[in-house]
């Protein structure tokens, strides 16, 4: 299988699987406990039906938002992950720029493995950076004092990490970040050469939003889950999120909020957008999936805070039912990683452009030609 016979984020997700070895595949593809959840996410959208409306004259059409205050050309957010040059040697810099080209907004983790000035240097796109509260309130003041010298454009505080999920495919693995190579992991990565050789041979594997303040992750290995227990905030609560918000003093989203209370919460203490997000179901399995609670979510705070549905997204079709649904735009990780592990900037470029024109051929099929003319009338829920 090649790049020119992926047509679809499946098929950039098997691509993926035959490219990389299989504890970093599973590290991408796998979640918390049976996976429920992460299943759940993308089957959600397929409990709801699109009612389209025909001879509207839609040779024109307009498929951008506004989201945070900057113009996007998609109702799409390139979610920010970690540890992407582990799945690809070019990691966070193709994927800024494949989302520069898009003129799509991208996120970077805190555990990016490219630093937060460099991505700022490489992009004129809208940049989200994904703040993880540490127990070192000294790595987390230098987080977001360089995301303030750095200029990004907002920040995405995530609040449902207190403890990592148990994503049990990374316990059987073994894998950490950066890997380690035991006796029943080495010779997946061993028959996988071209993956092997861009990591040994390529530039030093760190995160360098991480140096100079600990090194689990960066130069010690250690697992995610161990990670985010051992190492972030426990204490987060409602005052500290306002206090962060304070310090930041810009554009500001709490990411990991399902409940109507929370979202009641973050509008009424002026936030300026939620991710209504599971964690791609890699922490609270059994938890309900972004688009099922969409609806409770817009109808309690709609109009008054921003509402990214996060979460599940594979085809042009579910980022059109999310938008109908309420969500301001979408966003998702998983689209873009398969892609990116599959080929690189190439990769999550095409992955760009085939939902980019699912987007386009789907609003024309739909009769609409402009984002706000989607609504819950263009929905039906079985």
């Amino acid at each position: 299988m090649k790049l020119s016979d992926c047509h679809n984020i499946a098929d950039f997700r098997l691509l993926a699987k035959q490219r990389l070895p299989w504890p970093v595949f599973d590290y991408i593809d796998g979640a918390a406990d049976d996976e429920l959840t992460k299943d759940r996410n993308t089957a959600a959208f397929a409990d709801c039906d699109l009612v389209p409306d025909v001879l509207a004259g839609v040779e024109d059409i307009d498929t951008s938002i506004t989201i945070m205050g900057r113009k996007s050309a998609l109702p799409l957010i390139l979610s920010p992950t970690a540890l992407q040059r582990l799945f690809h040697w070019q990691g966070e810099r193709g994927v800024a720029r494949a989302a520069e080209k898009y003129g799509l907004w991208c996120g970077i983790s805190s555990l990016a493995t490219v630093s937060i000035e460099e991505i700022a240097a490489l992009t004129s796109a809208p940049k989200l950076f994904q703040l993880y509260v540490h127990k070192d309130e000294g790595l987390n003041k230098s987080m977001i004092e360089r995301c303030k010298a750095a200029k990004f454009d907002a920040i995405a505080l995530t609040v449902d990490t207190i403890v990592g999920g148990k994503r049990e495919r990374c316990l059987r693995s073994g894998f950490s970040s950066p890997p380690s190579f035991t006796l029943s992991s080495f010779l997946s990565y061993a028959i996988k050469p071209r993956w092997a050789l861009d990591y040994l041979f390529r530039e030093k594997y760190r995160l360098p939003q991480l140096d100079g303040h600990v090194s689990e992750g960066s130069s010690k290995p250690a697992t995610v889950q161990g990670y985010f227990t051992d190492m972030l905030d426990r204490s987060l609560d409602w005052k500290k999120a306002e206090k962060i918000r304070d310090d930041w003093g810009g554009k500001f989203v709490l990411k990991g909020v399902m409940s109507v209370g929370d979202a009641r919460r973050a509008a009424d203490m002026g936030i300026d957008g939620i991710m209504v997000s599971n964690h791609g179901g890699r922490q609270l399995d059994g938890s309900r999936a972004p688009f099922d609670q969409l609806p409770e979510i817009v109808d309690a705070v709609g109009g008054r805070i921003e509402i990214i549905c996060d979460g599940g997204i594979r085809r042009g079709t579910h980022i059109l039912k999310a938008l109908a649904a309420g969500a301001n735009c979408a966003s998702g990780g998983r689209l873009y990683l398969y892609a990116l592990a599959a080929a690189g900037e190439a990769g999550v470029g095409r992955a760009l452009q085939i939902l980019k024109e699912e987007i386009e051929r789907d609003m024309r099929l739909m009769g609409v030609t402009r984002i706000d003319q989607l609504n819950r009338d263009r929905l039906r829920w079985r």
